[in-house]
């Protein structure tokens, strides 16, 4: 267990980690911000670790998965955000192998579509294309994603 100096650290810890999972560098950088001896600071670590609640490898799975479902993105895109929260090479190479780009944008794009759904074909595909390739994703699966999606618009109001 955690030493009573490292109490106020600790409690730190789990207010931040309260929110949302994080990853050990976002924790040991919130940390750190605190003013916490670095010392404490890994003690503390490796205590959140043991027991199970920072964990590298699961906190970039539950990242994908939560961007797969609410905000999807490109593999690229996954991976920059994966690196700036500190998972290594290894585990962002294992996570983001699991991202289909396909099926992301697809998924982007029938959200964003119902919102475009009374555009004409011209503004309707540059309005996907441009939102589809801030999140990452090629001009070749933005240009497939569009005309897709563009197709399934079709079939459904009959246009």
């Amino acid at each position: 267990m955690v030493q009573l100096h490292s109490q106020s650290c600790l409690d730190a810890a789990f207010r931040y980690l309260s929110y949302r999972s994080r990853s050990e560098a976002e924790l040991r950088l919130r940390l750190k911000r605190r003013n916490f001896n670095p010392q404490v600071i890994e003690e503390v670590l490796d205590y959140l670790k043991e027991q199970g609640l920072v964990d590298d490898a699961a906190f970039a799975q539950w990242w994908k998965e939560n961007r797969e479902s609410f905000s999807p993105r490109s593999r690229m895109a996954l991976k920059r955000e994966l690196y700036q929260k500190g998972i290594s090479k290894e585990i962002t190479a294992a996570v983001i192998s699991e991202v289909d780009e396909d099926t992301s944008a697809c998924r982007a794009a029938r959200k964003k579509a119902k919102v475009l759904s009374t555009l004409d074909y011209n503004l309707f595909r540059n309005t996907l294309l441009a939102f589809l390739r801030q999140r990452g994703f090629s001009y070749e699966v933005c240009r497939h994603t569009v005309d897709r999606i563009w197709e399934e618009k079709i079939e459904s109001y009959g246009e």
